[in-house]
């Protein structure tokens, strides 16, 4: 009952943020480097937040430097989904915010480059989460199965965290997929969204990882991972500047290129991403060795998917610069 108090009320919330989207002109309008054609409403993603804020309310303020630095980085992803911000003052936003999860953590008890590892490694997730945020249903549909995942951990394997908070999360996505994981998406997910929502997973799995000191837990945002960084790498080979907007992920060449459908695509990412977390909770025993295999072929995967398809995004280029 109490769950399903939390989605009505989820849901209820979700509704009225549409109704203050549309009257306030929070939109998403699709440019040239746009995956989508269709002007939709920008910012559906702050849900997350709200799932969080309900279970800090209702479940004694746990986590409170946690869910502080969630609120900072929801606030000026939100503003910048209204009108673009200096990315001086987001940086700044995301290192304090960073930096309250690390207490939380408790990792400043541990070596001073634990620190320095955790901050690059939190950056570019974040950043990550964000370049992905491009297709119907990706977003919401890929971050249930890694808080899924975690759920799973944290019930039958090794307890670490209050299950009600995993829960609240599952239940905003689940609100939030009601609306974006469709053909025709009533919503984005927005900065507010794809930056929440990976920096609510990297508390979960930082707190996971620092508990078990097994860092092979990384693997649950291996598929994200692998696009991400192999993208920007190519696109360093490029000599492209890899801050601005472009269409270049893997999952954008399969939409935008092969015109594979937007939740095909993002069925396929989070379906690939459940089979190897599926492979890796069997493989437990040798989880490096099984990190490594899947980055390996993820790795090859994506070097050959590119090699043959690559050329269909630069006759696409060529295409735009003609009209």
């Amino acid at each position: 009952m109490t769950y399903l108090l939390l989605f009505i009320a989820l849901l209820a919330i979700e509704l009225i943020y549409f109704r203050l989207a549309s009257h306030f002109n929070i939109i998403d309008k699709p440019n040239e480097r746009s995956s989508h054609t269709r002007i939709t409403l920008r910012g559906g993603g702050v849900i997350f937040y709200f799932g969080v804020l309900l279970n800090f309310t209702l479940n004694g303020f746990q986590n409170p430097c946690f869910f502080a630095g969630l609120t900072i980085i929801t606030l000026v992803s939100f503003a910048d989904d209204i009108h673009p911000q200096s990315s001086k003052l987001r940086l700044g936003i995301h290192f304090v915010a960073m930096a309250m999860m690390f207490y939380q953590w408790g990792l400043y008890s541990e070596p001073w480059y634990f620190t320095l590892i955790a901050l690059v490694f939190c950056t570019g997730i974040l950043n990550a989460f964000n370049f992905m945020d491009g297709i119907n249903g990706i977003t919401g549909l890929y971050s249930s199965v890694v808080v899924g995942a975690i759920w799973y951990i944290n019930t039958y394997q090794l307890h670490f965290v209050d299950n009600s908070f995993i829960s609240a999360v599952l239940l905003a996505l689940f609100v939030f997929n009601l609306f974006n994981f469709r053909t025709k998406a009533k919503c984005f997910a927005g900065d507010v969204g794809a930056i929440s929502i990976a920096f609510i997973i990297l508390f979960l799995l930082g707190l996971l990882i620092v508990k078990t000191g097994d860092f092979s837990y990384i693997i649950l945002l291996v598929v994200y991972g692998i696009d991400s960084i192999l993208t920007i790498i190519h696109r360093i080979i490029l000599k492209e500047n890899i801050f601005l907007p472009h269409r270049k992920h893997a999952y954008q060449l399969l939409a935008n290129e092969l015109k594979i459908p937007h939740v095909l695509v993002s069925t396929i990412y989070a379906i690939l991403q459940a089979f190897i977390v599926v492979g890796f909770i069997i493989c437990k025993d040798f989880s490096y060795w099984y990190l490594g295999g899947v980055i390996l072929i993820l790795s090859l995967g994506y070097l050959i998917f590119k090699k043959k398809y690559f050329y269909l995004h630069k006759m696409s280029l060529s295409s735009d610069k003609g009209l």
